[in-house]
């Protein structure tokens, strides 16, 4: 194994899209390609984070054991770098549903909503700063 990208089900692909530009997601590819038709999906970058979006229509009856609706039952864990500048780019354009904490196991971290209603909760490992719950 080498390594995992999540394909998250999704009403709105342009609005998903949007939304995840503001975090710095590049988008790499769609499916159609722009201009071609509607899309149906999409993989979006920033470093080495690599997201795939899909709607719930193009499944159509394949897959029934996929739920058709937004969020789940996880989470997604996401180590970035300079977490703190990240939270300040961030924080204003997005639902912040936990924000700049220090857990039990050392990571700095902060958990928001995406606007399909999962969770992202970004950390750092940042030796030596001690943060209070907010």
């Amino acid at each position: 194994m080498e390594s995992i990208s999540p394909n998250i089900f999704v009403h709105d692909m342009h609005a998903t899209i949007d939304f995840y530009e503001q975090l710095g997601f590049r988008l790499e590819m769609t499916v159609p390609q722009p201009g071609e038709g509607p899309l149906i999906w999409a993989m979006m970058k920033a470093d080495l984070v690599t997201f795939m979006f899909q709607t719930f229509e193009s499944l159509g009856q394949e897959l029934p054991e996929v739920r058709r609706e937004n969020g789940g039952s996880l989470l997604f864990y996401i180590n970035v770098k300079n977490i703190r500048a990240f939270f300040s780019q961030i924080e204003s354009k997005v639902t912040v549903l936990k924000g700049l904490n220090k857990t039990f196991y050392g990571a700095t971290e902060f958990a928001i909503l995406d606007n399909n209603q999962y969770v992202l909760t970004f950390a750092e490992d940042e030796e030596g700063i001690t943060l209070h719950e907010s």
